[in-house]
């Protein structure tokens, strides 16, 4: 059993509070993204007790949702991926002098869409975590490919990048002991790595310090363009009439966010399509909408619930965001499955508690204080990033009061930065550190276990993880083919 009084002790009520309100704050700065806020706060919650840390940590994700859509509205520039579809109709709103319209809009509706997925969160994920009991060293090897066909959905523009990405993480994961034998690998004779690449310190450097190095050469100043905040709130009326689109767009979200890999652009796009394709103003889309406001806005924060609900019940990130907040569980030796809600049932209440409180404080604080976060967008870059590079620093050190973690990230920035230029993805990097001990150690267990036959691969569970996972590799493949095909007999 739990107690009520844990879950709303007041240090997690603050740091839900407080990761909320950077989330949105940060979230409203173009080109730094809610998954690298959050691997640069990260490796602060390593002393924290599970409940404040993982308040804090989806009180950025969520803040994050929202707060793109400042700088989308007042500078027609997405604060964040999730936020790109807002564009279309909340700057013409804001240029027609309705900026408070669109981000009370903006905010109310990513309440919806956010309160809306903690509430199938905490309806089928306990539900899900059941099929766990199945699971033996098969299936979880299985279910850690399935994790890495990720990689397909991650790196649609250059699939075989994407695998090489995916690959240089399971190679950083394999540095240390073997966790079979115990035999020392990879470390070269380096006797800091043989406890292998720390966890935070590869986030740290292949997120954090990776942005602010992109950041720093780009030398962007302070935006002087912002739009004017002027207007009435958004009227219950006009809320109402949108009632319908509330609803499909936070299905759509939802979806969106249990399937692993797809991310919040997607489920803005689709939902913001769907809201102009049923709506009986299509001529009006792009020149200030508020249908246009509400669709997309709803589906990226209806996703933040649906991408953890695969994250407690699998292991399996939703998106390159929670692949990140899946790393506290490491750092607190938690493990998703039914194991999580049978023995650390104040943990799991916690969390949806946390998404909870985190939604409502997105309400408050973007109701309340639109007009201070807009300041922030006046921030000109070159200021910002140092500090931020210092608390990348910081982060990687305090993780295990290490300088060869300063060093790790230091390094694994540089070298996440080459490949960002070459156009190489970051994220399937993470996936692989963090999918490769699940996927090397549960095969090798599996085939002690059947003696050397790989017949054990083929049970029920296992082989229907390992088909979808093969569909998903080749899908983006056949998919190319046949659009380069039907292009070439049309030509």
């Amino acid at each position: 059993m739990f107690d009520i009084a844990v879950i709303f002790a007041p240090a997690n009520i603050f740091f839900t509070f407080l990761g909320t309100l950077i989330g949105v704050t940060v979230g409203a700065i173009p080109g730094i993204t809610t998954t690298m806020t959050i691997a640069l706060f990260l490796p602060f919650t390593f002393g924290m007790a599970p409940i404040s840390s993982f308040g804090l940590l989806l009180g950025i994700y969520a803040g994050g949702q929202f707060g793109g859509s400042i700088a989308a509205i007042l500078i027609n520039t997405p604060g964040t991926p999730s936020s790109t579809a807002t564009v279309l109709d909340g700057y013409p709103m804001a240029q027609q002098g309705k900026g408070l319209e669109a981000l009370s809009t903006a905010v109310i509706s990513s309440f919806v869409g956010g309160i809306f997925s903690c509430f199938i969160l905490i309806v089928f994920a306990s539900r899900l975590a059941q099929i766990t009991l199945q699971f033996g060293p098969a299936e979880y090897f299985a279910v850690g490919v399935f994790a890495l066909s990720i990689v397909a959905n991650l790196s649609a523009d250059n699939l075989i990048k994407g695998f090489i990405s995916a690959n240089i993480g399971l190679l950083l994961a394999t540095i240390g002991m073997d966790p079979i034998t115990g035999a020392i690998r990879l470390t070269f004779g380096y006797r800091a790595m043989i406890g292998g690449i720390h966890f935070i310190a590869a986030l740290t450097g292949l997120f954090a310090i990776c942005e602010v190095i992109s950041k720093l050469e780009k030398k962007d100043k302070a935006i002087d363009n912002v739009a004017e905040i002027s207007g009435k709130m958004v009227s219950l009326s006009t809320l109402k009439a949108n009632t319908f689109n509330f609803i499909r767009s936070c299905i759509i979200g939802v979806i969106v966010g249990v399937t692993p890999g797809t991310g919040g652009s997607t489920a803005a796009w689709l939902s913001y399509n769907e809201a102009k394709r049923g709506s009986k103003n299509k001529e009006s889309f792009g020149k200030g909408n508020v249908e246009g406001v509400v669709a997309p806005e709803t589906a990226n924060s209806a996703l933040t619930g649906g991408c953890l609900v695969p994250v407690l019940t699998l292991g399996i990130p939703g998106d390159a965001a929670t692949a990140v907040i899946l790393g506290a569980f490491m750092i607190h030796g938690l493990t998703p499955g039914l194991g999580l809600f049978t023995n650390h049932p104040e943990v799991v209440t916690g969390i949806y508690t946390m998404l909870i409180l985190s939604n409502i404080f997105v309400l408050v604080l973007g109701l309340g204080g639109a007009r201070l976060f807009a300041k922030v967008l006046q921030i000109p870059t070159n200021i910002l990033m140092p500090l931020v590079f210092i608390i990348c620093l910081t982060g990687a050190y305090a993780s295990n009061l290490s300088i060869f973690n300063m060093q790790v990230a230091f390094v694994l920035g540089v070298f996440a930065y080459i490949l960002k230029k070459a156009d190489f993805p970051i994220p399937p990097i993470l996936l692989g550190i963090i999918l490769q001990p699940i996927i090397e150690a549960n095969f090798r267990r599996a085939l002690t276990m059947s003696h050397g036959s790989f017949a054990i691969f083929l049970r029920p569970i296992s082989l229907l993880f390992l088909s979808i996972s093969v569909a998903a590799f080749l899908f983006p493949i056949i998919s190319a083919q046949y659009y380069r095909y039907k292009n070439n007999s049309t030509a």
